[in-house]
């Protein structure tokens, strides 16, 4: 095995453990209505989706609302018939020592368009002061344009100026 083999391996077989674990322990309470033992099959793996950052029909938020979005069951469904399965899950989120994949691509999506939005106030300001710029020359020139024709004299001459050569 090589040293880039090995994390994939341990990273596989840590997840196995995960879905083992959380399985064994939701399955645990002894025999159950089929419409239970189904609820808790579909908490169990939406568990597993969560904690291994591979969210199926949630944002992948580590909280009891996704989880229950990720099952596709009522939150009340943890928060009152399951709680054994939410405290497990609370359990074994504090336990985890790291935010799920789909956060961290949040914040770096986060984090490019705060620079985007920083790089487009810049040039916003900088055509705003641009704009500002050319009104006060545009005034300028209107200023002197009526100066010249109030000095130019009703029926004058206007002579070309000769080469000098």
């Amino acid at each position: 095995m090589t040293e880039t083999q090995a994390p994939t391996q341990t990273a596989a077989f840590n997840k196995a453990d995960l879905a083992a674990v959380v399985y064994a322990v939701a399955t645990h309470a002894g025999p159950l209505k089929p419409e239970d033992a189904l609820e808790v099959q579909q908490i169990a793996q939406a568990m597993i989706r969560l904690l291994i950052g591979l969210p199926l029909h949630s944002d992948g938020q580590l909280t009891v609302k996704t989880l229950a979005v990720e099952a596709g069951l009522r939150r009340n469904k943890l928060t009152h018939k399951h709680t054994g399965l939410k405290d497990l899950f609370y359990a074994l989120v504090k336990a985890q020592d790291r935010r799920p994949k789909i956060a961290d691509r949040l914040q770096q999506e986060n984090t490019a368009l705060t620079e985007k939005l920083k790089k487009a106030q810049a040039d916003r300001s900088e055509l705003a002061n641009r704009v500002d710029q050319y009104a006060r020359i545009i005034h300028v020139l209107e200023v002197e344009n009526h100066q010249l024709r109030e000095q130019c004299q009703p029926g004058g001459v206007v002579l070309p100026l000769h080469n000098r050569e």
